[in-house]
């Protein structure tokens, strides 16, 4: 039977030697890549924290920039209707002292109005 050395008659001790060190090497950057993968996630988890504050900082500006514009449209409309209201109101007030003047005037304006809408009404 052939032993070892004479199967591999190339092999000498300094290509084991080769071979450990290529390994050495290997593992030693296998664990640097390892660290520089472990602080890139670190460094990921620390821009998503940011950005979510950030976003959630700019929601919060943006609410209330919504809520105060809400307010004022609110107030707005709230005069708008104040002053239609008041519109009306002087409107008929305006109408109550023309009938009050002119009453048999109102009478006839209504039943001529009444008469036209009922023919516009049958057809």
């Amino acid at each position: 039977m052939s032993t070892t050395p004479d199967l591999a008659p190339n092999r000498t001790p300094a290509a084991a030697a080769r071979r450990t060190a290529n390994r050495a090497r290997s593992t030693v950057k296998e664990a640097q890549l390892e660290d520089q993968i472990s602080q890139l996630q670190a460094d990921l988890k620390g821009i998503a924290s940011t950005l979510a504050k950030l976003t959630n900082s700019k929601v919060s500006e943006v609410r209330d920039v919504a809520t105060s514009e809400a307010r004022h449209l609110q107030r707005q409309g709230q005069n708008v209707i104040e002053d239609v209201q008041d519109q009306a109101g002087a409107l008929e007030q305006q109408l109550k002292d023309t009938i009050r003047e002119k009453p048999l005037t109102a009478v006839a304006s209504a039943i001529g109005i009444g008469f036209v809408l009922a023919l516009l009404s049958r057809r």
